[in-house]
């Protein structure tokens, strides 16, 4: 159950909502976030929501089953909408191209990429400048001087950016210097990282992790809302099967499924999904035929010299080709 508390609500009328829960024997818990102010209740049994709903200082109760009650669509009416600022927003009819390398390797590769995706219209640019590498003699970023040069050009040329963060430590350094937070598939479960990222008044993408289910990433997503941040989109990037064809098995049905389990935006990640450069563009527009709200691709000036994730990457003129695609996609889908 989740208990939607007016914003002017008194400690009075507070100490009321209290004791009522008290007596029914419900545990509450508060939830304050950008947004709203909420108490959510696991009752162990039946019983008459209007003995709260009546109570002066309630806006409204919901009955929400399941534990991820926040992030469910079961108590909030359509879609949530991501503002990422200048009148860039994602979810709820907004879709959002995101594309740049996996890894931000120099001020001309970014330069060379910002010109790529305005050229596309695109407004959005993904880069690590922290990479989690399953070999620790890998390439591993440029870390925090390579975040403020990626920050510095994009914005100066009107981007926003998403990277990825590692550890909780690294979010008060990061920041003034991003607009989108990226949880990777390693993290999908750092819960101490889940919660910290719900402190903080910026949106978290979250992937969904290497072999998680979809309750997971809902999960996942929970323990962001419960902790005050409401801002959060949902990643599907494939996950690992027992096939070895390809790097990921990108899981398509998950869009439609957590877009009627969920009211946050959920965008598709096909450069991982597939792992495989030829493939890409295909993914890419089967995944905007689900109906998603944005896709998250990895590009590259020379897709055969990236630092990282070379074999999925393209190049700029299949990127450009691709973004005419996708709107002629999205043309026909709204139409």
């Amino acid at each position: 159950m989740i208990i939607q508390i007016k914003e002017d609500i008194n400690s009075k009328e507070l100490n009321e909502l209290n004791s009522a829960l008290s007596e029914l024997k419900i545990e509450s818990y508060p939830v304050k976030t950008q947004k709203g102010h909420y108490h959510i209740c696991t009752p162990k049994s039946e019983f008459d929501i209007r003995n709260i709903g009546q109570l002066t200082g309630i806006l409204d109760v919901h009955r929400v089953s399941g534990k991820h009650k926040m992030v469910s669509q079961k108590w909030k009416v359509g879609q949530t909408t991501i503002d990422i600022g200048d009148n860039i927003k994602i979810g709820n009819g907004h879709f959002a191209m995101m594309a740049g390398p996996c890894s931000i390797e120099s001020e001309e590769q970014i330069e060379n990429t910002v010109q790529c995706l305005k050229k596309n219209g695109v407004r959005i640019m993904r880069g690590g400048v922290y990479k989690p590498r399953t070999s620790p003699y890998s390439f591993r970023g440029l870390g925090h001087s390579g975040l403020k040069m990626f920050y510095k050009t994009c914005h100066e040329n009107g981007i926003k950016i998403i990277t990825e963060i590692m550890e909780e430590k690294q979010i008060e350094s990061m920041m003034p210097y991003v607009d989108i937070f990226q949880v990777g598939a390693r993290n999908a479960q750092n819960f101490n990282l889940l919660e910290a990222l719900g402190d903080v008044d910026k949106p978290v993408l979250v992937k969904r992790g290497i072999s998680g289910s979809i309750d997971e990433l809902l999960y996942s997503a929970e323990y962001i809302f419960k902790n005050g941040n409401e801002k959060i989109i949902l990643c599907e990037r494939g996950i690992r099967t027992f096939e070895t064809s390809y790097r990921n098995t990108l899981d398509l049905n998950a869009v439609p499924i957590l877009k009627k389990k969920s009211h946050l935006p959920v965008v598709v990640d096909p450069s991982h999904g597939i792992g495989i450069r030829e493939h890409v563009s295909q993914m890419t527009l089967a995944a905007v035929a689900t109906g998603c709200d944005g896709i998250l691709i990895e590009i590259h000036k020379k897709p055969n010299e990236a630092a990282t994730d070379a074999q999925q990457t393209i190049g700029f003129d299949e990127f450009s080709k691709l973004s005419n695609k996708v709107n002629a996609l999205r043309a026909v889908l709204e139409s």
